[in-house]
């Protein structure tokens, strides 16, 4: 059903989106948690969502390296959205009915699996806004 949603949201007109996945910024192995980095693109993604003048909806993925299981992966991009979605509610003061969350998991890789540079890269979450 979160499928299904999503591909519903995609059919929105996408105003602008937002990875976190630079360098300062990526997720830990394993890890859901928010660095100070990522924290920062989120308040300067919020500041620009109330900018903007107009009701929006953000599409919040988790996306992971290949490292562990199909089902292990999926988890774990879904907690990284929601930890995203969480601190842009908390913190961003975007309301949570404005903001759905899915994981991708391994299956979208931006990069090759086989460096650690390239899993790094996987371990991601992009955020879309919509209109």
């Amino acid at each position: 059903s979160k499928a299904e949603a999503a591909e519903k949201l995609a059919k929105g007109k996408i105003l602008w989106q937002v990875s976190v996945s630079d360098d300062k910024s990526k997720f830990a192995n394993n890890q859901a948690s928010l660095s100070p980095e990522t924290m920062a693109v989120l308040d300067e993604l919020a500041g620009r969502v109330k900018a903007y003048g107009k009701a929006v909806f953000l599409e919040i993925e988790g996306h992971t390296d290949n490292n562990g299981s199909e089902a292990y992966n999926l988890q774990l991009g879904e907690n990284r959205a929601a930890a995203v979605r969480s601190y842009l509610s908390q913190k961003g003061g975007i309301p949570l009915h404005a903001m759905n969350t899915i994981s991708y998991g391994e299956s979208q890789s931006v990069a090759d699996n086989a460096s650690r540079d390239g899993r790094a890269q996987n371990r991601r979450v992009v955020i879309k806004v919509l209109e």
